[in-house]
Order: C-alpha cells, then sequence, then structure tokens
C-alpha cells in the first residue's frame, strides 16, 4: 500500500522548520530575561559571562572607586593647606599685634622720657633763675674797696666811715647787689644822688655819689640789675661808688658792708 504525504494544516513541521522555532524561541528567551530562569546551568553561566563582559560594568565600578579616593585624597590635601594657610594667617596676625603693641610701648615711654625730660629742664631752668635772682654781686663789677668801713676822718660827720667806697671811674655801671624794691631814689645830701634798695631779706642797701640814677621808688629789680652810674656827687673828693648795707632804710643803722656781701657769697 501506498503513503502518502499529508497536505495543509495537519502536515507535520519539518525537521528544519523544528529547529528554526527552537532558536527563535531560544533568541526571545534571552531578551526577555527569562532564559536565567528556566535554561540550563550552562547555558546562563554563559549568559552571564556574555553580559557582564559585553557591557563592562565590572570596570566602570572600579574607575569609579578609584576616582573617588583621588578626589577625596585631593580634598583632603586642600582642606591640610588651607589649615596651614589660616594658622600661618593668625600667627602673622598675632605677631602683628604684638609688634604693634610693643612699638605703642615703646612710644609712650619714649614720649614720657621726653616729657620728663622737658620737666627736668624746666626745672633746672626755674632753679637757675631763682640762684641768678638770689645771687649777690658786686655793686661795681671788678672793683676794689679803697676805703674800709669805719675809718675815721673829718671827712664823716658822724667821725667815722658808716660804708665802704668802691674804685669807681665816672660813669662806670652801678649795680643792684640782689634783688631788691626801690625805696628811695633821689638826693641824699652828703651822699649826693643816692639809691636805697629793700632787699628780698629785708636787709637795705645804699649806692651814693652816683651822677645819674636809672630807677624810681617802688620798681623791682633783679640782682645784677643796672641802677645807675657812678660819679662823685654830694660830699665827695672824686668819682666812687659809696655803698652800705643797713638794717632800716635810714642813716645810722649801717653794718659791716663787706662781711654782708661776703655773707652772701660775693668775694670782696
Amino acid at each position: 500500500m501506498a503513503f502518502t504525504r499529508a497536505t495543509g494544516k495537519h502536515r507535520a513541521p519539518s525537521r528544519l522548520t523544528r529547529r528554526s522555532a527552537q532558536v527563535a524561541g531560544i533568541a526571545a528567551l534571552a531578551t526577555t530575561g527569562v532564559i536565567g530562569g528556566v535554561s540550563s546551568p550552562a547555558l546562563a553561566a554563559d549568559s552571564e559571562a556574555l553580559t557582564a563582559g559585553s557591557t563592562g560594568l565590572t570596570q566602570a565600578v572600579a574607575i569609579d572607586s578609584t576616582l573617588a579616593d583621588q578626589i577625596a585624597a585631593q580634598a583632603k590635601a586642600q582642606q591640610h593647606q588651607a589649615d596651614l594657610a589660616a594658622k600661618a594667617e593668625a600667627k602673622a596676625e598675632a605677631e602683628a599685634k604684638a609688634r604693634a603693641k610693643a612699638e605703642a610701648e615703646a612710644k609712650r615711654k619714649a614720649e614720657a622720657r621726653a616729657k620728663e625730660a622737658r620737666e627736668a629742664e624746666a626745672r633746672a631752668a626755674r632753679a637757675a633763675e631763682r640762684a641768678r635772682l638770689n645771687a649777690f654781686h658786686l655793686p661795681v663789677a671788678g672793683s676794689q674797696v679803697t676805703t674800709g668801713y669805719k675809718s675815721g676822718g673829718a671827712l664823716w660827720s658822724s667821725g667815722s666811715h658808716s660804708g665802704v667806697d668802691f674804685r669807681a671811674a665816672s660813669g662806670s655801671s652801678v649795680v643792684a647787689v640782689g634783688a631788691g624794691t626801690v625805696v628811695e631814689a633821689g638826693w641824699g645830701g652828703a651822699y649826693g644822688n643816692n639809691i636805697v634798695l629793700r632787699m628780698a631779706d629785708g636787709t637795705y642797701t645804699q649806692y651814693g655819689h652816683l651822677s645819674s640814677m636809672g630807677v624810681s621808688v617802688g620798681q623791682s629789680v633783679t640782682s645784677g640789675q643796672q641802677i645807675g652810674l657812678s660819679g662823685s656827687t654830694g660830699n665827695s673828693t672824686g668819682p666812687h661808688l659809696h655803698f652800705e648795707a643797713r638794717t632800716t632804710p635810714e642813716y645810722g643803722s649801717d653794718m659791716d658792708p663787706v662781711a654782708y656781701l661776703r655773707a652772701h657769697g660775693v668775694q670782696v
């Protein structure tokens, strides 16, 4: 009996057709990811190796990890440098403040020393002025006594000399032996033109036979100030200066004029 091949929809697929269908099915499963769950272990392992090798995921993860470490290290180094810079800046600022403080202190001390020096100079000047005012001088600079105190003779009404005579050419400068106030300035009889001063210590000095007078009553004079010029007015035998030291402004209260001047530091 002869066999015939069925035709139409009941025809069985050929071997080639079935093989193609299997391949197509496997491809579809691989595309959807089902092959990982239903395929054989060997096929799944091959698929994983293929997938990992073809996508490069392991390499990307390694690169990302290295880059992150590099960035972290760089950030740490930058932070370290920033900390060092901040410390250096703080140190420089502290040193600058210390220098400014030291300079201010040095300036303050220098100003204090300068002020102290000025004050000392002013005190010295005042002391020198007081010494000058309190110092005593010869009534005629560089002169000498020609007639001593209490010398006797007919020239004096009392019989003795109530003062001393200093050698002085006519017109020589006559000065106050010390600081005082003028209590008399004018004609004094036998004394001629005369000046009487009340001294700072309460004593009195008298200057007679003057050719001219340069002060007036009530005027204050300083030690060594010129008060007149020597002459030979009044009861006089020639130009000279008659000088007396008194306890009062009146005649008769005289005391030794040489001892008086020496007591005030004048060499006579």
